[in-house]
C-alpha cells in the first residue's frame, strides 16, 4: 500500500470515509479505515519535545529540547537537523507520525507570549533553521507540521484576532519560513492559525491555503486546522482545510456529507482532500501502522548530550569585562529565583513533563563541589503560586453539582491538570463533571501564606474548612488557559507549622473557544525581606556572585502576552542590590525574549540563556567554565526599553489590537529593520571567549567571499553575517537585510575564508501590482558582519538588468 498512488486509493473509498479522514477522531488520531486496512495516523505536540497524548503538565516522560528563540540564537542549520533527528526518535516513542512544528511566526515585538517558541524576528534566519528542523525530522521519517500559517505574532484574543498585513509585508517577511519550509523542506504537513488573515480565518481562507500555498508554491501535503480552529463545514474544505483538529468532530463528518449531497461542496474536492490525507500517511508510514498506541518514556544518552551541546551553544553572552571564563575554583553564590530551579522550557503546548530538569545550582555543583556553590532564591519572579506536590484523593463525579455518590476515586500527586478524554477513569465526560480534591499542605515555616486558584470552569479552595480563594460564582474569564480561564484569585491565610487540610472544589462551565476545561491550585510563603538579605549576603561573602534571574513557563506561554518588557517582582533590585556590594556580579538571564535591563552597567557579565532545555543547569555551568564556548547570538533585536519597539507607540491598533484588530502598522520595520533608537543590544550580536573577526571581504557578481581569523588564544567560533543593502531602491526599503550567514569554528591563529553566492531573489522586493518579485537594478553594499548594527566591512555591487520572478 506504501506505493499505491494516494488519488487512485482515495477513490476506492466510499464518502463517508473521506470525510472520515478529514477529521480526528480524538485529541491526538485520526480513525482508520478498517475495510481497506488503512491504519490510524496519530499526532503530538510539540517544538521542543514529544509529549505524547498526555496532558500538557503530566503524561509519559520525554526529553525537554532547547526552546524556539535559543534554537534560533544558535544559529547553527546543522544543529537543528540533529534536533529534527533526535526528535524523530522521541515521537516514535510515542507511537506518533507527526510532530506538530516547528513554529515559524515572527517575534514582531518584544511582548508575545509566544516569541519563546519562534526562531527570530527575521524571515531569512528563520526559513534557513526550519529548512533544518524539518529535513532532521522528515528524513527520519516523521512529519514536520510548521505553524501558525500565518500572521499569528500575538497571543492577545489570538482565536478572533483579525491580523491586518498588507500583502508586501506578508511575502517579504511572515510568508517567507513558510514557503521556504514547502518549497525547499518539502514539508509534509502545515497547520493553521487560529486568528483572521484581514478578515477571514486563516483555516477557511481560499487565497492564503489554495491559491499561495498550492498553486503557486506546489504544496501537495495536508493542511490542518489548529486545535479547534475550525469554525465551518464547506468554508474550510472548498479553501484548502485537508483536516480538522481535534476530534471528535464539530463542523465535519454528517455535515460534511450533508454539505456534499446538498451542492455546497463538490465530491472531487473531498476526494483531493481525502488523497492528500493518504498521501501523508504513506509518507509517514501510518498508513500501514496496525501497531499499539502505547506510549515509551525513552532516555537517550547521546540525546542529552545533544541537548546540553545546545543548551550552551544557544547561550548569548551579551557582556563580558573580561571575568568569562570562569578560572580556578572559586567560591560562588548562586542567587536569585532561578538559581535552585531548573527553567527548561515555556509554557502552553510546548510544555511536556521531562525526563529532568537540571537547576544552575545543581549544574554548578555538580562542576565545582557542593562545597564551592552557595544558593539563595532572594526573591519571587513567580505568576502563580506554586502548585502543591504529594497524595491528593480525588472524588469524580457525573454531574456539575459534587452531588450523590462519586463514580470514580482517584490520587493524584500534583494540583495541576487539564480535562482531557479518559478522565475520571473513563466514567465522566470533560465538559460536564465536577470533583473535590482533598489533601494536606505542610509549609517549610510558619507564617502568612499566598493560596491561589484559576480555571476554565470553577472552583473554590478551603483550607482548614475556611474558604480562601472564590472562582465560583464570581468567576471572570480572564487570560489563563488560553484566554479559557480567568485570571488566579488569591488569598492570603497565616498558617501555623505542621500539616493543614485542603479541599479544591471544581465544577465545569460552558467552553468559549478553545473547549478547555482545567485547573491550577497553588499555595506558598511569599518571600520577604529576610530572603532577599540574605541573598544579597551570600553573594557578599562570594568570590563570585552568579544572579539567576528572569521569568518562568507561566510568564513566557502561549495563551497571553507579557504585561511589559520589565523582570517580575524585585529581580532587578536584587540585581542592583548585589551588584552593590559583591566583588563579581555575573547575571545570567532565561526569559523568551528581550528585557529592559536598569542595573547593566553595574555588573561584569550577561549572559542569555533563555530557556535551554531539561539540562539546563549543566549547559550553564559548562559555559560559566569554559569548557563550551558561549557561540550564540541574539534572534531578535534587544531595545533599551519597550517604548523603542516597533510595535509601540503607533496606537492600540497597531498593538496590542482594538476592535477585533491588530494593524501591523509597522510594515517592513519590524526588528533591526525599523528606524529608531539603537538598541541596547542589536540583531546578531554576541561575545565569545576569543577574538575572531572579520579581516576582508571580496564581491564579484553575486558571489561574495569573507575571511575570518581568529586571534585569540583559544578555539571559538563566529557568526559571519551577511546584509545586502539597496543604495537606490524604487520603492522603500529597509535599509540592510540578512541575506546569509555562517558559523565559523576557527583554531588559534587559524583564518578561514567563507563564501555566499547570493540568488536573485536575495535583491528582490515583491510588487504588489504586478504579483512578481523584483531584483531591480542598480547599486548594493554588501555587508559582512557581526551584528546587524556592524557596518565596518563591505563591498559594492553593480546589477544592471531588473530580474523579475513568479512567486
Amino acid at each position: 500500500m506504501p506505493d499505491r498512488d494516494p488519488i487512485a486509493l482515495a477513490a476506492d473509498l466510499t464518502l463517508e470515509e473521506q470525510v472520515r479522514l478529514l477529521s480526528g477522531q480524538d485529541d491526538w488520531s485520526v480513525a482508520p479505515v478498517e475495510r481497506l486496512g488503512i491504519g490510524s495516523l496519530r499526532v503530538t505536540d510539540g517544538p521542543n519535545g514529544a509529549r505524547g497524548g498526555g496532558g500538557l503538565t503530566g503524561g509519559v516522560k520525554a526529553t525537554a529540547f532547547p526552546v524556539g528563540i535559543a534554537i534560533g540564537a544558535s544559529w547553527n542549520i546543522e544543529l537543528v537537523e540533529e534536533i529534527g533527528a533526535a526528535l524523530a526518535d522521541e515521537a516514535r516513542d510515542k507511537s506518533c507520525h507527526v510532530l506538530l512544528a516547528p513554529t515559524i511566526n515572527l517575534q514582531r515585538g518584544p511582548l508575545n507570549g509566544r516569541n519563546f517558541e519562534c526562531y527570530s524576528e527575521d524571515p531569512y534566519l528563520t526559513a534557513r533553521l526550519a529548512v533544518g528542523y524539518i529535513r532532521g525530522l522528515q528524513d527520519n521519517g516523521i512529519a514536520a507540521t510548521p505553524k501558525h500559517f500565518v500572521g499569528n505574532e500575538s497571543e492577545i484574543q489570538r482565536t478572533t484576532m483579525s491580523s491586518e498585513i498588507d500583502e508586501r509585508a506578508l511575502r517579504e517577511l511572515y510568508l517567507v519560513p513558510f514557503e521556504a519550509a514547502v518549497k525547499e523542506a518539502g514539508t509534509w504537513a502545515i497547520m493553521s492559525s487560529y486568528n483572521r488573515l484581514n478578515g477571514t480565518y486563516t483555516s477557511e481562507h481560499p487565497w492564503l491555503l489554495n491559491e499561495v500555498l498550492r498553486d503557486q508554491w506546489g504544496y501537495d501535503g495536508v493542511v490542518m486546522s489548529d486545535w479547534f480552529g475550525s469554525h465551518t463545514t464547506a468554508a474550510t474544505i472548498n479553501a484548502g482545510l485537508d483536516l480538522e483538529m481535534p476530534g471528535p468532530t464539530r463542523d465535519r463528518g454528517d455535515k460534511l456529507v450533508a454539505a456534499v449531497e446538498a451542492g455546497e461542496v463538490a465530491p472531487e474536492t473531498i476526494a483531493t482532500r481525502a488523497a492528500n490525507m493518504l498521501r501523508l500517511m504513506q509518507r509517514t508510514g501510518a498508513i500501514d501502522d496496525q501497531g499499539s498506541r502505547d506510549e515509551r518514556a525513552v532516555e537517550r544518552d547521546s540525546t542529552r548530550a545533544l541537548v546540553r551541546r545546545a543548551g550552551a551553544e544557544a547561550t548569548v553572552l551579551l557582556k563580558n569585562n573580561g571575568i568569562l571564563p570562569l578560572s580556578g575554583t572559586p567560591h560562588i553564590a548562586v542567587v536569585g529565583p532561578n538559581a535552585p530551579l531548573a527553567r527548561a522550557m515555556g509554557g502552553g503546548s510546548a510544555q511536556l513533563n521531562a525526563h529532568r530538569l537540571v537547576s544552575p545550582a545543581e549544574g554548578l555543583r555538580a562542576a565545582l563541589g557542593d562545597n564551592r556553590v552557595s544558593v539563595a532564591a532572594g526573591c519571587d519572579n513567580h505568576r502563580f503560586e506554586p502548585v502543591l506536590s504529594g497524595r491528593f484523593r480525588v472524588e469524580w463525579f457525573a454531574n456539575t453539582d459534587l452531588a450523590g455518590a462519586p463514580v470514580h476515586v482517584e490520587t493524584v500527586t500534583d494540583t495541576e491538570a487539564f480535562l482531557v478524554q479518559g478522565i475520571g477513569g473513563g466514567k465522566v465526560d470533560p465538559g460536564e463533571c465536577s470533583f473535590r480534591l482533598t489533601g494536606t499542605y505542610t509549609p517549610d515555616r510558619a507564617g502568612l501564606h499566598r493560596a491561589g486558584i484559576h480555571c476554565a470552569g470553577r472552583a473554590r479552595l478551603f483550607i482548614d474548612d475556611q474558604l480562601v480563594a472564590d472562582a465560583w460564582d464570581g468567576w471572570t474569564r480572564g487570560s489563563t488557559f488560553f484566554e479559557e480561564g480567568n485570571d488566579p484569585v488569591v488569598g492570603e491565610v497565616d498558617l501555623s507549622e505542621g500539616a493543614h487540610e485542603v479541599r479544591l472544589e471544581y465544577r465545569t462551565a460552558p467552553a468559549f473557544n478553545l473547549h478547555v476545561r482545567a485547573y491550577q491550585l497553588g499555595i506558598g510563603r511569599p518571600r520577604d525581606d529576610a530572603d532577599f538579605a540574605e541573598a544579597v549576603e551570600a553573594a557578599r561573602g562570594a568570590d563570585v556572585a552568579v544572579v539567576c534571574v528572569g521569568r518562568n513557563a507561566e510568564w513566557d506561554t502561549e495563551g497571553w502576552d507579557l504585561p511589559s518588557m520589565t523582570l517580575p517582582g524585585r529581580q532587578d533590585d536584587l540585581v542592583a542590590a548585589v551588584a552593590a556590594v559583591a566583588k563579581t556580579t555575573i547575571v545570567v538571564l532565561q526569559t523568551g525574549g528581550p528585557v529592559e535591563m536598569p542595573w547593566h552597567d553595574d555588573v561584569a557579565a550577561i549572559l542569555q540563556a533563555w530557556y535551554p532545555g531539561q539540562e539546563a543547569g549543566h549547559a550553564l555551568a559548562d559555559v560559566l567554565t569554559g569548557a563550551v564556548e558561549p557561540s550564540g547570538r541574539l534572534p531578535q533585536t534587544f531595545p533599551r526599553r519597550l517604548a523603542d519597539a516597533p510595535t509601540q507607540g503607533k496606537g492600540a491598533e497597531a498593538y496590542p489590537g482594538k476592535n477585533g484588530r491588530v494593524v501591523y502598522a509597522e510594515g517592513l520595520g519590524i526588528g533591526y529593520r525599523a528606524d529608531g533608537p539603537a538598541p541596547l543590544y542589536p540583531f546578531g550580536h554576541g561575545l565569545g571567549y576569543t577574538d575572531i573577526d572579520i579581516t576582508a571581504v571580496e564581491a564579484a557578481d553575486d558571489r561574495v567571499s569573507v575571511t575570518v581569523e581568529n586571534r585569540g588564544a583559544r578555539a571559538g567560533a563566529q557568526v559571519v553575517q551577511l546584509y545586502v543593502a539597496p543604495e537606490a531602491a524604487p520603492v522603500p526599503r529597509p535599509e540592510a537585510e540578512l541575506k546569509g550567514f555562517a558559523k565559523v569554528r576557527l583554531e588559534p591563529g587559524a583564518r578561514a575564508e567563507v563564501s555566499f553566492e547570493l540568488p536573485d531573489r536575495a535583491f528582490a522586493w515583491f510588487d504588489v501590482a504586478a504579483q512578481e518579485w523584483v531584483a531591480s537594478p542598480g547599486r548594493y553594499r554588501l555587508y559582512a558582519a557581526l551584528s546587524a548594527a556592524d557596518r565596518r566591512f563591505s563591498a559594492t555591487i553593480e546589477r544592471t538588468e531588473e530580474v523579475r520572478m513568479a512567486p
